[in-house]
């Protein structure tokens, strides 16, 4: 009797091998045989390039949840939620916003307001790309600083507060990266394993490419380059199943005492910062927190950006700097190691 009942539970399981076995066979030939969609188009003043593999295009359905990001969160659209609020109308912020809005707060308080969305007014003084040939005063800039300051705003019963009505908010930069999790989402809930998303060089990638080969991502090498014509690499990581941001208006250098710097303003002096970092290069969780640390790491300098990185070994970084010699050279973080590729 014992005997037939093992024999039995024997063949049970080989039938559950044998079907297990077949099934898995059809799911691999299924993603084998499944299409990658390239889509391409133009948001948040930049150039979206998206694949994925799935056997329908999804532009459609791409754009709409960008659309929603960029009614939320963009300074350029005249009856975007912040639009609204930097003119202190009495609106409602939407999901979307509570999320980057309490995500930029506390980034603000990790790296001591290095990140801050409402630095805008000081970094608009100086001029994009500092093509104004005068010296914003001491006085305007001090004048300024009275209306910057991440702990001079706050989220109440879903409304902004502030302390000082002339406050301007800007999320720009962290609402590339969050768009890029936003599809990163969509793809998720529609059972999308393999994808790709970069949205003006903030990205998340999932799974493989249609290579059947890691996500590989290129860091561009700093050059004295206005014209944007040399894309030498400095090196190319993995970053499957992770998101990456850079950060770093190292094609417009300044010059001071024969050293260069990045174009970066800190929020505490309203001035542009005398670091040695060129380019920074974070991978996090999600890309808008990629993006955020990339920009606080530009402000904050090569060692006090080491000191946030060991406080958060969830976050990896990868670091173009000038030397003190004025060569460019590299530092990231060890566990970045065998993500680096070239």
């Amino acid at each position: 009797m014992k005997a037939e009942i093992g024999k039995k539970k024997r063949v049970a399981q080989f039938v559950f091998l044998f079907f297990l076995i077949i099934g898995t066979i059809i799911i691999v030939r299924q993603q084998r045989n499944t299409p990658y969609q390239h889509n391409t188009g133009f948001v948040f003043g930049t150039v979206y390039n998206i694949t994925y593999q799935s056997d329908k295009n999804l532009q459609k359905e791409i754009e709409t949840e960008l659309k929603k990001v960029d009614n939320s969160l963009s300074p350029f659209n005249e009856s975007s939620i912040i639009s609204k609020v930097n003119r202190n109308e009495n609106v409602k912020v939407d999901a979307m916003f509570a999320e980057v809005f309490k995500l930029s707060e506390e980034i603000s308080k990790e790296t001591d307001g290095a990140f801050d969305i409402t630095v805008a007014p000081l970094v608009n003084l100086w001029g994009f790309g500092f093509k104004h040939e005068q010296t914003p005063g001491k006085h305007t800039i001090d004048s300024l600083k009275q209306i910057i300051g991440y702990e001079k705003i706050s989220l109440a019963n879903d409304k902004v507060i502030k302390k000082d009505k002339r406050i301007m908010l800007d999320c720009s930069a962290i609402a590339k990266g969050y768009g890029s999790d936003v599809v990163a989402r969509l793809f998720k809930s529609k059972g999308i394993e393999n994808f790709m998303i970069e949205i003006g060089g903030e990205i998340v990638t999932s799974g493989i490419s249609d290579k059947r080969l890691p996500w590989k991502i290129g860091v561009t090498k700093p050059t004295d380059d206005s014209l944007n014509t040399n894309q030498e690499l400095q090196t190319i990581l993995n970053v499957t199943n992770k998101a990456m941001a850079t950060s770093g208006n190292y094609r417009n250098f300044y010059y001071k005492n024969g050293k260069k710097y990045a174009h970066t303003i800190d929020p505490k002096t309203g001035y542009p910062v005398q670091h040695s970092i060129l380019s920074s290069t974070v991978l996090a969780r999600n890309c808008a927190m990629a993006d955020a640390y990339a920009t606080a790491f530009m402000v904050m300098g090569l060692e006090k950006a080491k000191a946030v990185l060991e406080k958060h070994p969830e976050l990896m970084a990868y670091f173009i700097y000038s030397d003190g010699k004025g060569n460019n050279a590299v530092w990231y973080s060890p566990s970045l190691k065998d993500k680096i590729t070239k």
